[in-house]
């Protein structure tokens, strides 16, 4: 079976005064259907930068180049306008603060059921049922009457569970989760990553996540990619990268994760 999701040579490019800098260099890694990819790396090391470039979500000016396919087909060099048909409906993105994502004008109801009539249509009513279906899905409490509700009438791990309500709700083949745990306390963490889990496995979607905690990663990829100041230092499967890691910078990062078993001196 050939790969849902395949990066190569993905590079950007951003015009400074100083000349053009490439802030993520010859990016490459695959993701299958039902499977999990995790980037990792410190703040700045291009993970967002790099899911950003596949949406084509960039600041005016960044050039890309390289290639970016889904189901063999080339996303990069598409209009805008093809692109929007891809965000949201074959491609997701969950965003690291959802609280600055959602609309806090609207109910979070018609943030999902605009997300679907806008790819897939339908009427008002049935997009209703949609978005109640979807909030039942991710674990949101009487969904029928929350609907209505507006973002900040939720705690922070319910408007995540949103915000994956609405990316879900035209069911993509790929989803992008980037950071979607870091504001969140252990307990409400360890419910959202257990919801994509659960999510995943009932839909076959593809997963980017997108996070600097190795431990998250290790618990939900099977394969990682590992960044350091754009550039791609190591990737390989969940197993290789943390049982063996061909590279320093890698190994640093996991020496710097906390253990249990660790001394503590006093």
């Amino acid at each position: 079976m050939s790969d849902l999701f395949v990066v190569e040579d993905l590079t950007v490019t951003f015009p400074t005064s100083r000349g053009p800098v490439d802030v993520v260099k010859n990016v490459s890694f695959t993701v299958g259907r039902d499977d999990t990819l995790g980037i990792v790396g410190e703040s700045g090391s291009g993970k967002s930068m790099t899911a950003l470039a596949v949406l084509g979500l960039l600041p005016r000016g960044a050039r890309t180049s390289g290639s970016v396919k889904l189901d063999g087909i080339e996303l990069l060099g598409k209009s805008e306008r093809d692109l929007r048909s891809v965000r949201g409906n074959a491609i997701s993105m969950v965003f690291q603060d959802p609280l600055s994502s959602l609309n806090p004008y609207y109910t979070v109801g018609l943030q999902i059921s605009e997300m679907y009539q806008t790819h897939r249509g339908g009427s008002r009513r049935s997009a209703r049922q949609v978005a109640i279906d979807a909030l039942d899905r991710v674990g949101i409490p009487d969904p029928a009457r929350r609907v209505d509700h507006y973002p900040h009438q939720f705690s922070g791990g319910q408007r995540q569970r949103v915000m994956i309500a609405m990316a879900l709700c035209c069911s993509p083949s790929l989803l992008i989760a980037d950071e979607p745990t870091t504001a969140l306390d252990v307990t409400v963490q360890a419910q959202i990553l257990e919801l994509l889990a659960e999510l995943q496995s009932t839909t076959g979607t593809g997963m980017i996540f997108i996070t600097h905690d190795l431990a998250v990663i290790s618990s939900i990829a099977q394969r990682v990619l590992v960044m350091r100041s754009g550039d791609p230092v190591e990737y390989g499967t969940a197993e290789q990268v943390f049982s063996a890691p061909r590279h320093e910078y890698t190994r640093m990062l996991l020496d710097a994760v906390p253990r249990i078993d660790d001394e503590v001196a006093l």
